[in-house]
């Protein structure tokens, strides 16, 4: 038997974009999974696991159980958005360390968190609900444009939309309900004011109710009115990251989250930190290993750290700067070519990583046809000393790297 604590992953992800987490983790424990489907990847970094349709609670409260009748668990925790609730009820039910599930309910639903942000003097945009179209128009009536529409409880940025004048209200209405439709837990509609200004990400760590921000990713958007992302970098000695960071551990405080790692999302406008949400998790789009790469902080340790009860070590072990870009195409369409110019690969240590995502054959689709996961062709990351080398050497590397994409008629 291994002496290692032993810690409980539900819904490991794909390992395209945590795989990262996944092996961070078993690097310092032992490793048992609560999965959707049969291990494949997971297999090096797991003692066992249970198959379980990870959307059914009482299913998984079962499995989880019979899980911990097998192994001593030390904690049990999730990076996945649609997890958060299930995984806190599970940790609630073993015993096991855990923020509440009516906090977990409250950072998955963007009415309550605003409602919570306005109440505790959280700066953050203004937002109204709307369940019908006639809703919409009222709240943009009293809130002004532009604004933005957006599923109340659902992630990636998808169905999320901007709007400028009252006439574009019912498409984009449309758009975000079509989004809203995907979420589990709400289908409502949020119409929120617009912030004008560049938007970053603050991670944190927070253990026993005291948060501390150990980045800030700048984030890079894809063409209006649409909100995907681009691209992020994190920048070790970024002076901007002084400036969120009482915000954001304000706004984490707001939601009642006692321990955990989190994504707290703003825009700086006029120069002023304001709210967007609080995802209580490790950010997506390998955030957390851009952090890893400028920091040396290893945030999927803090956060298995945390569900067993323990403080993470977040002393910094690196001064650098980290990039991804995702890769999308020009326009929607057929993936008819992908290609990295390989003398250039092989010869550039700064380029850590190119990955496709996608197969030649397959459907690109950018908003409004498609989403981050229909348009994403791959992505690629860089180092450097600091954001401005990253920035430059995302740039020379967009020049060595192709995709194309043929109309569909």
């Amino acid at each position: 038997m291994s002496a290692r604590p032993l810690v409980l992953v539900v819904a490991p992800g794909d390992e395209t974009y945590r795989g990262y987490c996944l092996e961070q983790v078993a690097a310092a424990y032992d490793v048992v999974l609560l999965t959707g489907t049969e291990p494949s990847w997971e297999k090096p970094y797991i003692v066992d696991h249970a198959v379980v349709d990870l959307h059914d609670d009482a299913a998984l409260l079962a499995a989880g159980r019979a899980l911990a009748a097998r192994h001593h668990l030390a904690g049990v925790v999730t990076w996945q958005e649609w997890h958060l609730v299930s995984t806190a009820r599970l940790a609630r039910a073993l015993g096991l360390p855990s923020n509440s599930v009516e906090v977990m309910r409250a950072c998955r639903n963007k009415a309550t968190a605003c409602t919570l942000f306005a109440r505790h003097g959280v700066p953050s945009a203004a937002s109204m609900k709307a369940r019908t179209l006639a809703e919409a128009e009222r709240a943009t009536a009293t809130i002004g444009f532009p604004a933005v529409i957006k599923p109340t409880a659902f992630a990636g940025s998808i169905g999320v939309i901007r709007i400028d004048r009252p006439e574009e209200l019912p498409a984009a209405f449309e758009f975000a309900s079509a989004g809203a439709s995907q979420s589990r837990e709400d289908t409502g509609v949020l119409v929120e004011e617009y912030l004008d200004g560049p938007e970053v990400s603050v991670e944190c760590v927070t253990h026993h109710g005291n948060t501390t921000a150990v980045a800030v990713t700048r984030k890079s958007l894809g063409p209006a009115p649409y909100f995907y992302e681009t691209g992020h970098t994190v920048d070790a000695t970024d002076p901007l990251l002084a400036q969120v960071a009482p915000v954001a551990a304000a706004a984490v405080a707001a939601v009642g989250i006692t321990d955990g790692v989190q994504h707290v999302e703003m825009r700086l406008v006029g120069g002023r930190p304001r709210l967007i949400e609080v995802n209580a998790r490790l950010g997506g789009d390998l955030i957390g290993h851009l952090v890893r790469l400028a920091t040396g902080i290893d945030l999927p340790k803090a956060a298995a750290d945390l569900a067993c009860g323990r403080a993470p070590d977040l002393t910094p072990t690196r001064r650098q700067a980290a990039g991804i870009r995702m890769l999308y195409p020009a326009a929607s369409g057929t993936f008819t070519q992908r290609q990295v110019n390989q003398p250039f690969a092989a010869h550039t240590p700064w380029l850590r990583q190119v990955q496709w995502m996608r197969q030649l054959g397959d459907p690109l689709l950018l908003p409004p046809d498609g989403d981050l996961f229909t348009a994403r062709a791959g992505f690629y990351i860089v180092t450097g000393r600091d954001t401005a080398e990253v920035n430059e050497r995302l740039d020379t590397a967009a020049d060595e790297i192709t995709v194309t994409t043929r109309a569909d008629r």
